[in-house]
């Protein structure tokens, strides 16, 4: 049987492989992506109520710096920052 801090483990592992092999973190709006990003959100909360036991914040740490590589992108944001380059702003062609 499992022990509670097995779990905790096997679900922070869980999280960081799929930061691995995906290149993203879950999502709440796919299924299959869930139950990581509720363990997540539900850890994210203990963190903030300073509930979290210490040995678990310093794991916790290394997962929020890893998430913290992979940036969300969408049609509005620029992988490279700079949000000029591609909308033809400023170039009137002289």
């Amino acid at each position: 049987m499992m022990t509670q801090k097995d779990r905790w483990d096997k679900q922070w592992q869980d999280y960081m492989d799929y930061l691995k092999e995906n290149g993203r973190r879950p999502s709440k709006y796919k299924p299959e992506d869930r139950r990581s990003y509720s363990w997540y959100k539900h850890t994210r909360k203990l963190l903030n109520r300073d509930a979290l036991p210490a040995d678990r914040k310093e794991k916790f740490a290394q997962l929020l710096a890893a998430a913290a590589k992979v940036q969300r992108v969408n049609q509005y944001q620029y992988v490279s920052g700079d949000d000029s380059a591609d909308s033809g702003e400023g170039n009137d062609g002289e």
